[in-house]
């Protein structure tokens, strides 16, 4: 019998008989006044079992319906980029036998990929065909269009200038994140097969090659815990491999006694049989320097300072006492998973308020992705000062600022300021300025930093966050119907392969 959802409420209800996966008995020494290893078996196994009812209660895992759905979503994306394949090869003139056998898939990855997705999480998927695809006609104009043909489809726009390319829309109302890769096959773990790749490519596969190394390092699948992001996903996997008998809550308890303890800046690495670089730049600039598997000398990319060191490393601490009561009968699982903003304002006696605002609100999500993926140089600035801060990254609406009908947006950072009690924050604002405005490519907002009291925090409170988890504004473009211009194809006379919109930056696919 398996966990089924509840007709009535439409929540996930948990069938005990069906979580064969939790009865492992836990190799972690737990510090327990009982040591009857049966009694911790079974107390184990209570605590697994409310733990997975905690999540499937609160969202965190996907109910079999909306896992489904991404199945559908998934079938219908392969179904579309063969057709688009086979157009693709036509176009070009190719042989017979070639289009005939020409083949272009799609491979998950990200939090689907590792099969730990939640109620509201994206599909991050790869796209891969062959060599005679190209990314700049055949992929961001020839794919893009028949995309935004379909009715399933909508929010479709290509993101061209990030480090991975990609188009990102909505397939029946589930977030799509597809990169390209050009690829003679699939095989990605074989290193003798990926020499000849280009980069763009080989930074596309990267998300794909990372989740079939986790699922053949980690020992016990179903077990195996994804807590957000690659890094986090290297950590959970590196304490399975760990504890391959482990049962989820003694998982738990093991995941933050590692990192509560670990030794940084000496490097996380999975054991994969690889050996590791022996010198790596990366590695030594690094605060928490964490190796990809399957690749010696990649490591994961991250903009952690050392404030943001010193508070991933308090939560890690945190964590860790808290995880010591998990055996206790009175535990409550919401002890470690409680909002972080109800507890936020207690630990910091100063603030500081990040105010952005625009003319315009669909310019809002643009200004504000441009803001944030400026950070880590406001963290840099204000370590220059000898300022720590807990950079929050929950974005509040401000709705005192609707008089005046500007679309606003506020965030709030605890600070340490030590001596620094008194230092300038419009000199900090000036700076952060002149950051903000170099690359900007589109009309900017305003930013305004201030100093605010903890008194100021309990109206934060009543402010509504926003509702979307993404930044979904933050690449949403014009719709240029009205605009396009046809591209043709440089193959057959004549014949229009898709269209181009005409007019900014948007319109700039290079073909």
């Amino acid at each position: 019998m398996a966990n089924e959802c509840n007709q009535r409420t439409g929540e996930l209800v948990i069938n005990p008989y069906n979580l064969g996966f939790l009865c492992q008995p836990s190799s972690c020494l737990l510090p327990l006044s009982n040591p009857n290893p049966s009694f911790l078996v079974r107390m184990d196994l209570h605590r697994s079992f409310t733990l997975v009812q905690f999540m499937a209660d609160n969202g965190v895992m996907a109910s079999p319906e909306e896992t489904l759905k991404r199945e559908h979503i998934i079938q219908e994306l392969k179904k579309i980029v063969q057709s688009w394949i086979t157009k693709v090869a036509w176009q070009r003139n190719l042989p017979d036998n070639v289009i005939r056998d020409a083949s272009a898939t799609v491979l998950t990855y990200g939090s689907y990929g590792l099969g730990v997705h939640n109620s509201e999480s994206d599909i991050d998927a790869l796209c891969v065909a062959p060599w005679f695809a190209t990314m700049a006609e055949d992929f961001f104009v020839v794919l893009y269009n028949i995309l935004k043909g379909k009715s399933e489809v909508s929010e479709i726009h290509c993101v061209k200038d990030a480090k991975v390319p990609l188009m990102r829309f909505k397939f029946e109302g589930v977030a799509i994140d597809l990169p390209y890769a050009q690829l003679q096959n699939v095989d990605l773990l074989n290193p003798m097969f990926l020499t000849s790749i280009d980069e763009t490519s080989w930074r596309s596969i990267s998300g794909v090659r990372v989740n079939q190394c986790i699922l053949q390092l980690v020992p016990n699948l179903e077990l195996f815990g994804f807590l957000g992001g690659i890094h986090l996903a290297i950590l959970s996997a590196l304490v399975c491999q760990r504890n391959p008998d482990a049962c989820v809550s003694a998982l738990v308890m093991c995941f933050f006694n590692t990192f509560a303890s670990w030794p940084w800046p000496i490097p996380v690495v999975l054991q994969d049989g690889m050996v590791a670089a022996a010198h790596d730049t990366t590695e030594v600039r690094s605060w928490m320097p964490i190796r990809l598997p399957c690749s010696p000398y990649h490591y994961c990319h991250s903009n952690i300072t050392r404030s943001t060191f010193n508070r991933i490393r308090a939560e890690f601490l945190r964590g860790q006492n808290i995880a010591r009561d998990i055996l206790r009968p009175d535990f409550d699982w919401i002890a470690l998973f409680e909002p972080y903003g109800n507890m936020y304002r207690k630990l910091y006696s100063r603030f500081l308020k990040i105010y952005l605002l625009a003319d315009v609100k669909d310019e809002l999500g643009d200004w504000i992705g441009w803001v944030k993926s400026r950070f880590p140089s406001l963290i840099l600035k204000l370590e220059e000062i000898r300022v720590s801060c807990d950079p929050n990254p929950t974005e509040y609406v401000d709705t005192s600022n609707a008089v005046n009908s500007m679309p606003s947006v506020v965030f709030y950072w605890g600070l340490n300021l030590g001596r620094s009690v008194d230092f300038n924050v419009y000199t900090l604002e000036r700076d952060f300025w002149n950051n903000l405005r170099n690359g900007y490519r589109g009309i900017p907002g305003k930013i305004e930093l201030s100093i605010v009291p903890s008194s100021e925090l309990p109206s934060i409170a009543e402010l509504p966050a926003r509702e979307s988890r993404r930044m979904e504004a933050c690449w949403r473009f014009p719709d240029y119907d009205d605009q396009r211009m046809p591209v043709y194809s440089r193959h057959l006379p004549n014949y229009i392969v898709g269209y181009l919109a005409n007019g900014g930056n948007h319109a700039s696919f290079g073909v």
